[in-house]
C-alpha cells in the first residue's frame, strides 16, 4: 500500500517549498473574509424617515412636524415608515394654522411613505438599502439578500468536492476564484435588487468552492506537521485577517459600489499564483498520472535543496492506492444503527446552532450601539485569540469539556446582554466580544470533534453532514438579526439560549481525546446515558494514538 507521506518524507517538513505553498494558499483565503461578511456594510440600514417633497407646499412649521414620533426601546424616535397625511397638512398650512397651537397634530391621519425616504448620510453615502429602498414593507429583502448568499455557499459546498475530485484541486481553485471575483465585479453594476441578489448567490457558490479547494490542496501537498498548522491556524487566521480588513475598507469607502469594487480587486492579485501553486500530487496519483506527480515532487526537492530518490512512487502500489480512495459506504450508514443515528442527530444540532450563533453575532454588528466599523473590527480581531485558545484546549483538555465550556461561555454571556443598560455601550460591546470568542472557539473545534466521533469508513460523510448543517444555520441566521430591528436584545436572547442548551447537550457525546479512533461502525463509541454498549471485536479494533502535535482537521467559517 502506497504511503504518500512516507514516500515524500525526504522533502522535510518546513522547507522553502512548504513555506511558499503555506503562505500562498493561506493568502488566497483572505478574500473569503472580505466577502463572507461584506453584506453588513453593503446592505447597512441608515437612519431614515419618509420623504416630504418640496412640492407639498408646507410651511416650515408643518414640515417640522410632518413625521410622527414613536417609542422604540424606551426612546422617542421619528417613525421610519409613516408620515402625517400631506394633503391634510397642506390645507392647514394654506389656512395659516399652526401645529400644536391651532391643530392637534396627533389627530391627523397617517399615511405610508408615498414619495420615498430620506436617508442619513452620517455613516454611509449609499448602500443597496438606500439605492433600492429596502425598508418598511420591503425590509424582508435585507435578510433574504444575506440568506441567498449563504444559500449559494450551501449549494457550492455540495458541488465543490465533486468538482475537485473530477477536474483537480488546482483547476477548481482558480476557476472558483474567477467566479467569485468576476461575478463580484459584475455585481458592482447591478441595476436592481433582484440582479444584485442573484449575483450574490453565485458569488457565494464560488466563495465556498474556492475555500474548500484551497483547503484540500494545502492539506494534500504539505507534510504532516505543516498540514496540521495549515488546517488550523493557517486557514482560520488568514480568514480572520480578511475579516479584520473589511471594516477598514468600509470606513474609508462609504459608497457600496466603490466598496464592493475595492473588496473585489484583491482577488485579481491571486492570478500569479497559477504559476506558483502546483496540482495536488495525491490527486494526480489517484488519476493514474504518476509521472506528473513525480515531476512536482522533484521540483519541490530542487527548491528545498534535497536529492530525491531515483524512484519516488512505485507503480506496483498505484492500484492499491487508487482503490483505497473509493467509497465503500453510503449516507444511509449515518442512520442505520441507533448509536450512529443519535450521534448524527446531535452533530446536526451542534453545527446548526453554532453556525446560527457565529453568523448571527457577526451579522448583528450594525445593531450594536457605537461605531459599527470599530465594532466589526473588534469582533473580527477576537477570532485570532479564539483560534489559539481552541488549539490549546484541543491539545490539553477533554473534547466534551472544551466544547461545552466554550459554548456555555458564549451562550450565557449573550443571555446576560439583556441585563446591560442601553447607555453602557462599552460593556455591551465587550460582552458581545466574549460571546463571539466562545462561539468561534467552539466552531473551530467542531471539525476535529466530529471527525473523531465517526469511524473511518463514514468519517468524511459525518463531517460533511455537520458542515452542511452549518450552511443551513448560516442561511437562517440573517432572520435572527432581522429581529434586532424590532428589539435590540431579542437576537441575543435566542442565540444565547440555543448556544447554552447545546453546551449542555454536548456533554452527552462520548469522549474522544486520547481514545483509539474507530475504524468500523461497530466500534463507534456509545452516547452517554444510552443503555446499550458497542460491540467491539478485539481482533479488528485498530488502536491509534493522537498525534502529539494535536488534531489535523479544523476549518474556518466559510
Amino acid at each position: 500500500m502506497l504511503d504518500y507521506d512516507q514516500a515524500t518524507s525526504f522533502l522535510g517538513e518546513w522547507g522553502p517549498f512548504q513555506l511558499i505553498i503555506f503562505f500562498m494558499l493561506s493568502a488566497s483565503i483572505i478574500p473569503n473574509g472580505f466577502n463572507g461578511m461584506s453584506v453588513m456594510f453593503l446592505a447597512a440600514i441608515p437612519e431614515h424617515h419618509c420623504l416630504v417633497p418640496e412640492s407639498s407646499n408646507l410651511s416650515q412649521a408643518w414640515r417640522n412636524v410632518s413625521i410622527p414620533w414613536e417609542m422604540k426601546e424606551g426612546v422617542q424616535v421619528q417613525s421610519q415608515c409613516q408620515r402625517y397625511r400631506l394633503e391634510t397638512l397642506s390645507k392647514y398650512s394654506a389656512k395659516g394654522l399652526l401645529p400644536g397651537k391651532d391643530v392637534n397634530v396627533s389627530e391627523i391621519e397617517l399615511e405610508k411613505c408615498l414619495d420615498g425616504w430620506t436617508y442619513s448620510q452620517e455613516l454611509y453615502i449609499s448602500t443597496i438599502v438606500t439605492e433600492w429602498d429596502i425598508v418598511c414593507e420591503n425590509d424582508w429583502k435585507g435578510p433574504l439578500t444575506t440568506s441567498l448568499f449563504f444559500a449559494g455557499v450551501l449549494i457550492g459546498s455540495f458541488i465543490s468536492g465533486q468538482l475537485s475530485d473530477s477536474f483537480g484541486r488546482k483547476k477548481v481553485l482558480f476557476a472558483t476564484m474567477a467566479v467569485q471575483t468576476g461575478f463580484s465585479i459584475v455585481q458592482v453594476f447591478s441595476t436592481s435588487w433582484e440582479m444584485f441578489a442573484i449575483l450574490f448567490f453565485i458569488v457565494g457558490m464560488g466563495q465556498i468552492s474556492n475555500y474548500v479547494a484551497a483547503f484540500i490542496l494545502g492539506s494534500e501537498i504539505l507534510g504532516k506537521s505543516a498540514r496540521i498548522i495549515f488546517s488550523t491556524l493557517g486557514t482560520c487566521i488568514f480568514f480572520a485577517i480578511g475579516y479584520m480588513l473589511l471594516p477598514l475598507f468600509s470606513y474609508f469607502i462609504r459608497d457600496w459600489r466603490t466598496l464592493l469594487l475595492a473588496l473585489t480587486v484583491p482577488g485579481l492579485f491571486c492570478i500569479p499564483l497559477w504559476w506558483i501553486i502546483p496540482e495536488s500530487p495525491p490527486w494526480l496519483i489517484s488519476q493514474g498520472r504518476l509521472e506528473e506527480a513525480e515531476e512536482i515532487i522533484r521540483q519541490a526537492a530542487k527548491r528545498n535543496s534535497v536529492s530525491p530518490p531515483a524512484v519516488i512512487f512505485k507503480t506496483g502500489e498505484l492500484e492499491d492506492y487508487k482503490n483505497s480512495q473509493r467509497k465503500r459506504h453510503s449516507f444511509l450508514d449515518l442512520v442505520k444503527t441507533q448509536n450512529v443515528l443519535i450521534i448524527t442527530l446531535l452533530t446536526i444540532c451542534l453545527w446548526l446552532i453554532i453556525s446560527i450563533g457565529y453568523f448571527g453575532v457577526s451579522l448583528n454588528t450594525p445593531n450594536l450601539h457605537g461605531d459599527p466599523f470599530l465594532n466589526c473590527f473588534l469582533l473580527a480581531a477576537i477570532e485570532v485569540p479564539s483560534y489559539i485558545i481552541a488549539w490549546l484546549l484541543l491539545k490539553n483538555v477533554a473534547r466534551r469539556y472544551s466544547m461545552s465550556s466554550t459554548l456555555l461561555l458564549g451562550g450565557i454571556v449573550l443571555l446576560l446582554m439583556q441585563l446591560v443598560p442601553q447607555d453602557l455601550q462599552i460593556l455591551s460591546t465587550v460582552m458581545v466580544m466574549i460571546g463571539k470568542f466562545g462561539v468561534t472557539a467552539a466552531f473551530s473545534m467542531a471539525y476535529v470533534y466530529t471527525a473523531e466521533l465517526y469511524p473511518t469508513v463514514i468519517r468524511n460523510m459525518g463531517v460533511g453532514v455537520g458542515s452542511m448543517s452549518s450552511r443551513v444555520g448560516s442561511v437562517v441566521s440573517p432572520y435572527f438579526v432581522y429581529l434586532g430591528a424590532y428589539n435590540r436584545i431579542l437576537p441575543y436572547i435566542l442565540m444565547g439560549s440555543l448556544t447554552a442548551i447545546m453546551g449542555i447537550l454536548v456533554l452527552l457525546f462520548p469522549e474522544t481525546r486520547g481514545q483509539p479512533l474507530p475504524e468500523t461502525i461497530d466500534q463507534t463509541q456509545s452516547i452517554k446515558g444510552l443503555c446499550f454498549k458497542r460491540n467491539v471485536s478485539p481482533k479488528t479494533h485498530v488502536h491509534k494514538k493522537e498525534n502529539k502535535n494535536g488534531p489535523v482537521l479544523m476549518s474556518s467559517r466559510l
